[in-house]
């Protein structure tokens, strides 16, 4: 739960709902103000994935193009956003314009009369990422076991995924229809795809997908063997590289983006 949802039980009914949906969102609080402005600092609302306010405040209209414009960036990029609306000529005394970025800081322009300054922090909640683990072995077990403690959300059936969710399939039939769980699997085009069996196995089953028509670059992306090189030899201890992997993967993307 976050602070705005501990301060608000409006908002934290309404973020569950979204929760319970796998649907992004974002909060956004008013952290400072200077001059004449009609929310103050402690402000908050609930914004949905378009940027629209589904709960709270946040003043008049004065900030609500910079505010949308700063949620759906903090949903893209799966960081936060600190946007500063403020007159246009005290961005010009800062040596800044609306658009402009100085150390963490967006910049926007105010045209309202009131022509005060509103700081507001923007936080993306993005739905946990989505964990599908194909098959019925001991390694397919251990795995779906484990990930959700690591708020992974797991299930068995590949998906075409939801926008702003990340979707990773694990192959782990080993002999049980390997060929035609990968075929699912890359059909839905995941953000990663892994397979658990040997890289020569894996080999031999990618020429039956090149030869099915599936393209070259998502053959050559699979993941075989799944996960790190940790000497892991009982399945759960296999589940727990393919886990492993699993993050490097998810955070590097993360870390990419911040770049």
């Amino acid at each position: 739960m976050t602070p705005a949802e501990i301060l608000s039980s409006d908002l934290a009914e309404a973020a569950q709902e979204l929760r319970d949906k796998d649907e992004p969102f974002a909060f956004a609080t008013i952290v400072r103000t200077a001059g004449s402005t009609a929310a103050k600092p402690g402000a908050k609302a609930l914004l949905s994935a378009d940027g629209t306010i589904l709960q709270g405040w946040l003043g008049g209209g004065c900030t609500r193009g910079a505010v949308k414009r700063a949620a759906l960036q903090a949903l893209q990029d799966g960081t936060p956003q600190l946007v500063s609306v403020a007159p246009e000529d005290l961005l010009a005394e800062k040596g800044v314009a609306a658009g402009d970025e100085v150390d963490g800081t967006r910049f926007a322009r105010n045209g309202c009369p009131s022509r005060g300054t509103v700081d507001i922090f923007i936080e993306p909640c993005l739905p946990s990422p989505q964990l599908v683990v194909m098959g019925a072995s001991p390694v397919a077990q251990a795995l779906s076991a484990l990930a959700p403690q690591f708020h992974w959300s797991v299930s068995s059936t590949p998906v075409q995924g939801k926008p702003h969710q990340q979707c990773f399939v694990v192959v782990a039939t080993q002999g049980q229809g390997d060929l035609d769980a990968l075929k699912a699997a890359l059909n839905t085009q995941p953000t990663y795809v892994a397979f658990v069996g040997s890289r020569r196995k894996y080999t031999s089953l990618a020429e039956k997908l090149g030869a099915d028509g599936f393209e070259q670059a998502a053959i050559d992306g699979v993941k075989a063997p799944a996960g790190l090189n940790l000497g892991a030899v009982t399945p759960e201890e296999i589940a727990l590289s393919i886990l492993a992997q699993l993050v490097q993967d998810r955070r590097a993307a993360v870390k990419q983006a911040d770049a």
